[in-house]
This record gives C-alpha cells, sequence and structure tokens, in this order.
C-alpha cells in the first residue's frame, strides 16, 4: 500500500492579485497574524509527517530557501547582543523544520498549476503518490487538514480533493464538484467545474488547494494540451479524468479554511487568525474595543 511522504508547494505564480506589492515581496512572505503564509504550510506538513518538499519556484525567485536555511550569522548577531529570548524562539524556529528535506525545481514560465505540479514529476519515484498545497490556503483545524487527506488515501489509493462548503453566491470563484456520498465526509467526485456560472454550481462544496495526487494525475498532465489561455490548469485536467471514468474522491475535511488568495481575503485572514491567536488574541480584542471599532 503506497503511503506519502513527499509534498509539492507551486511557488512560481505572479501574484498578479497582489501587485505592486508582489513585485518585491511573494505572496506566500506576506504576513499572517505575525507570521509568513509559508509558515503555516509548513508547519502543517511537518504535523502532518511529510519527509520532503518540493518547491516549484520561478527563476527570479527564490526566497524560500533563504528562510528554511540556517542562518549562523542571525544566531550570533542575537548572541552578541544578548537577545536570549529573541535567540531561543530563533532556534526553536530553525529546529521545526529538521525533519524535513528540502528540493526545488523551475517553472520558467507561469503555464498554469497543472503545469507548474508537472515539473517536480522527475523528483518523484515512479507510481508515487504525493501531496499538494497551494501556498495561498491556510486551514486552522486541530488535526492538520493534509494529514487528514493522506488517512482518506490509506483507504481509498486514489486521488483525493479537499472539499469545504462555501456560500452558493461565491462558489462562482472556484472549483466545484458534482458529488456521491460513500462515507461520513467522503465522497465520489462525478463532475467538476471550474469557476461555474450562477446557477450552474452542482454542489455546495469547493474544491481548495489541499490535495493528494497519485501517478494517474500526472499521466494526464503529461498527456494535457495548454488551454487557449497557453496553461494547464490542474481542474480541466481532473475533468477529463472524471469524463474518461478515472476514480477522484473528495474529503470534507475538519477546519476552517482560512483564504488568502487576494487582498480583501488577505485582510480578512489577518483580522481572523490574529483575533484567534491564542498568545496575542486576547490584547488584540481590547486594542479593537478600545479603538470602539467593535
Amino acid at each position: 500500500m503506497a503511503e506519502i511522504k513527499k509534498l509539492i508547494i507551486p511557488m512560481a505564480g505572479l501574484g498578479t492579485r497582489f501587485l505592486p506589492l508582489s513585485k518585491v515581496v511573494p505572496k506566500e512572505f506576506w504576513p499572517l497574524a505575525g507570521e509568513p503564509l509559508i509558515y503555516y504550510l509548513l508547519k502543517e506538513a511537518v504535523d502532518s509527517g511529510i519527509e520532503q518538499i518540493i518547491f516549484v519556484l520561478s527563476p527570479d525567485n527564490k526566497k524560500i530557501l533563504e528562510y528554511i536555511k540556517p542562518s549562523v550569522k542571525i544566531e550570533k548577531i542575537l548572541k552578541e547582543r544578548k537577545k536570549e529570548r529573541l535567540l531561543e524562539d530563533f532556534k526553536r524556529f530553525e529546529e521545526s523544520f529538521k525533519a524535513i528535506s528540502f528540493k526545488y525545481v523551475l517553472q520558467k514560465k507561469p503555464l498554469g498549476d497543472g503545469h507548474a505540479i508537472l515539473q517536480a514529476a522527475r523528483l518523484l519515484r515512479k507510481d508515487e503518490p504525493v501531496a499538494m498545497f497551494f501556498a495561498d490556503d491556510i486551514v486552522q483545524s486541530h488535526k492538520p487538514c493534509i494529514g487528514q487527506l493522506m488517512a482518506t488515501f490509506k483507504t481509498c489509493q486514489k486521488p483525493v480533493l479537499g472539499m469545504y462548503k462555501v456560500a452558493k453566491e461565491s462558489l462562482r470563484f472556484y472549483g466545484t464538484p458534482a458529488i456521491e456520498k460513500i462515507a461520513n465526509r467522503l465522497y465520489k467526485i462525478k463532475e467538476l467545474i471550474e469557476k461555474p456560472e450562477p446557477g450552474k454550481e452542482l454542489s455546495e462544496f469547493a474544491t481548495m488547494g489541499r490535495q493528494i495526487l497519485t501517478s494517474e494525475v500526472f499521466a494526464y498532465l503529461k498527456k494535457a494540451k495548454p488551454n487557449e489561455k497557453g496553461e494547464i490548469i490542474l481542474a480541466e485536467v481532473y475533468d477529463k479524468m472524471l469524463k474518461e471514468g478515472q476514480l477522484i474522491y473528495g474529503y470534507e475535511y475538519e477546519g476552517k479554511w482560512v483564504e488568502c488568495g487576494n487582498k480583501l481575503d488577505w485582510m480578512k485572514a489577518n483580522v481572523y487568525m490574529s483575533l484567534t491567536d491564542p498568545k496575542n488574541g486576547p490584547e488584540i480584542k481590547k486594542f479593537l474595543k478600545d479603538l470602539k471599532i467593535v
């Protein structure tokens, strides 16, 4: 029975929704309640037992490699300045990712999420399943979201897409599946359309950036032709797989989807994550109350 030990994080996009700031600060490093977005993804991977992360990067954006690399220079400065508490926190941060190895591949041009994921295929063994994150989706949960999908995969051994219920008026922004329930929180996906027009929604669920990919997915990605925009889109590949009788499952994970895919969602996410932060949340609430905002 195949087990999942690797995880792909595509990070080669242009971040057009976050321009002009994304010209100098990749969206994965935008702060969210005191930490960059990427921190939450790395922690979820560690907590789920992932052993290796494969980043898909653009040639001019390799900042993640500096973020995860230990820094003797910073440690030395903190020691010299006797910043014991900061030094302890910094060492704890570096230690938290020692259980994971990191590799990266390049996507030279932004040719779609499917094309980005395909670049990582050469770092996978034949028929090796792999987990995948999209970098602007954060999930707040007791049990790591990708860990829930990995547990589901142990049973079905087929692609698994994370699903979340959203308001009907918001479904037009996401991939929406037609589904058949087969167990608690587990569904068979029968059809998948990307960004449906109002009135053509297939269910109350949206698929989001937590997925388990199998060799079948990579086989279809290798054969996929670019769409009219010149891109290979993963959701379109899934739809083709479904039409040709391939099995794909959807799992309604336990937790809250904190979306950061555009500026407004990112601002809302900061408010929510700050208020629910165990350490700083009470002070943030007091601050807002004193301002008579809430």
